[in-house]
């Protein structure tokens, strides 16, 4: 034998091809839903096959001459690091998309990265060994977090209107006022990031309109209410209102204002990260 090929019988001839054709046979490796041939003289792979033969030639049967085959590492490197780049799927989050004013649920996807360096020292073992199995190159699974079912908020500017979803399940709708021309409700995506009973109002020192107002507290005449929902969008809210006859209209500077009860009963309903979409219409 010289290395893993069988020689016993031969000339020095067809030794020299018969372990040429072995060793500088084109490797496979199956990664993913793709398939690789890359030749071994890729790597710069070198095999002393005339000095095994030599040393074969006298050797008495049953003997095992060893084959020790050389390659460059940093081009094996760059070839699986090729590969792995073709291969890789990265992973998909969950997302809440809205169409026609209703929100769609898609969840996430899975992803899949190359596991580089176990794959080298695969295909290491082949050009080493002679080995021409295909190599099944090692994945690991990529995660994303998954699109969260619960509370979903869609508010309607346009239509001073505010559904409430579970899921993609419609809940119940309520009127509401938004933001004056002036002072319009921001249009996006936001989530609910404070929650406040009873709260104080305080004036907005960035605005003109609050100048010289004082804060109030909590109890009739509070222009949130009873209760406050922030959102992430700065300085923006869902609360009651002190001024029920501005609900149904464009009255607000930028939040979303509800009746009280309806505030209070929304309250209930939602928490702190519950999405929130705003759309023109």
């Amino acid at each position: 034998m010289i290395g893993t090929v069988d020689v016993g019988g031969m000339t020095a001839w067809h030794a020299t091809v018969a372990v040429k054709k072995t060793y500088y046979a084109p490797l496979v490796v199956r990664a993913a839903h793709h398939v690789f041939r890359v030749k071994p003289v890729q790597f710069h792979t070198s095999v002393p096959v005339l000095a095994a033969v030599q040393t074969a030639l006298p050797a008495a049967p049953d003997t095992v001459v060893p084959l020790t085959p050389s390659f460059v590492r940093a081009r094996l490197q760059k070839w699986v690091k090729s590969v792995a780049a073709q291969t890789y799927r990265p992973a998909r989050p969950g997302t809440i998309v809205i169409h026609n004013g209703h929100p769609r649920l898609h969840h996430h996807h899975r992803g899949h990265a190359l596991r580089i360096h176990a794959t080298r020292i695969l295909i290491r073992h082949a050009i080493d060994t002679g080995t021409r199995t295909a190599i099944v190159a090692p994945f690991r699974v990529l995660t994303a977090p998954d699109v969260r079912v619960g509370s979903i908020i869609v508010i309607h500017r346009g239509l001073n209107r505010l559904v409430l979803f579970r899921g993609s399940r419609r809940v119940r709708s309520f009127p509401v006022a938004t933001g004056q021309a002036i002072y319009p409700t921001p249009l996006g995506q936001f989530e609910i990031v404070l929650k406040e009973k009873n709260p104080w109002w305080y004036p907005p020192t960035q605005d003109a309109w609050a100048q010289g107002l004082k804060p109030v507290p909590p109890g009739p005449g509070n222009p949130l209410g009873t209760r406050w929902m922030g959102l992430s969008a700065p300085g923006v809210g869902i609360h009651g209102t002190s001024e029920p006859w501005s609900i149904g209209h464009s009255e607000s500077h930028g939040c979303i204002r509800m009746q009280v009860p309806d505030a209070e009963w929304l309250y209930r309903r939602v928490r702190v990260g519950t999405p929130v979409f705003i759309i023109s219409s």
